[in-house]
């Protein structure tokens, strides 16, 4: 007879230890906190070690925790691979709304390694800005920069951001007196999600008090904009990379301030799906 842990506690520690609480958990698995902590005490008590550091607002694992949680997260993966295996073989689709910038620069280029790693998951993607799509119900999840929580919807953490300034090579002037005269003296590219105030902070540069540039909703277009020479951009970072590799864009300033965060955004029935809860994991893994 195998010795095997109860799988609901094994379920509770792994997600407890993904999203680094036990309300997080008790949200995805529809259960209260308190269920969640008693179902993680049962498995340390079956176990024989302290899996958390019980902090005031937050846990942390236990070096046995850290070594438990990624065998036991391996071995869920076969678990749930075998059971798709045995079953009917049958193909669901999922709709994913997604920001066009970050689809084309970071979801797209990823998407073969979802599909090898899950191929009864159809992924089928729309680009939006806004979050319409999953508040109709036209999309099940969408992936969207911003900050938590958005009412009436359940979001995951996928990755922090930071904000860079990038401009084109042409626009550099190698003889400008300091960082704050030569911005004053370009437009500056604006997006309603991204703070230029921020970055005149962490830079300590004093803002103009009057932001002159376009603004964009699509931040695409905006990166589009500013390789062209339209003036100064404040980009999340990870967006703009490509472009920095490439040389069409620079980034002039030695300057990052802290941004916001890209989610997973969905109703909760759609957040607790399994298949939905298969990609918010996949991208949270590669979004370190």
């Amino acid at each position: 007879m195998r010795r095997l842990p109860p799988l609901a506690s094994l379920l509770a520690f792994e997600a407890a230890a993904r999203l680094g609480s036990f309300l997080g958990a008790a949200d995805e698995l529809h259960l209260t906190p308190s269920a969640i902590s008693h179902r993680v005490k049962s498995l340390e008590q079956w176990l024989g070690v302290r899996l958390f550091v019980r902090q005031t607002r937050r846990i942390a694992l236990t070096a046995e925790g850290q070594a438990y949680v990624a065998d036991v997260r391996a071995a869920l993966d076969r678990l749930e691979q075998a059971s798709a295996r045995a079953g009917r073989p049958r193909r669901q689709a999922l709709r994913i709304s997604v920001a066009p910038a970050l689809g084309a620069k970071w979801l797209a280029p990823q998407l073969h390694g979802f599909r090898k790693e899950q191929p009864g998951i159809e992924l089928r993607l729309s680009s939006a800005t806004g979050l319409d799509p999953v508040i109709r119900g036209d999309a099940d999840v969408g992936i969207r920069y911003g900050r938590a929580p958005w009412p009436g919807l359940a979001c995951r953490k996928l990755r922090d951001e930071t904000l860079v300034v990038v401009c084109s090579p042409a626009l550099l002037i190698a003889d400008r007196r300091s960082a704050a005269d030569w911005l004053a003296e370009l437009p500056l590219l604006r997006h309603p999600l991204l703070d230029w105030h921020g970055w005149f902070e962490a830079a300590a540069i004093r803002p103009p008090p009057v932001p002159d540039g376009p603004a964009f909703d699509d931040a695409m277009l905006m990166l589009e904009a500013a390789a062209g020479g339209a003036g100064a951009a404040l980009i999340v970072a990870s967006l703009a990379e490509s472009y920095l590799a490439a040389g069409t864009l620079i980034e002039p300033f030695p300057v990052r301030a802290p941004g916001k965060a890209y989610y997973a955004i969905a109703s909760r029935d759609n957040l607790a799906r399994a298949e939905v809860q298969l990609l918010v994991r996949w991208l949270q893994a590669r979004a370190r």
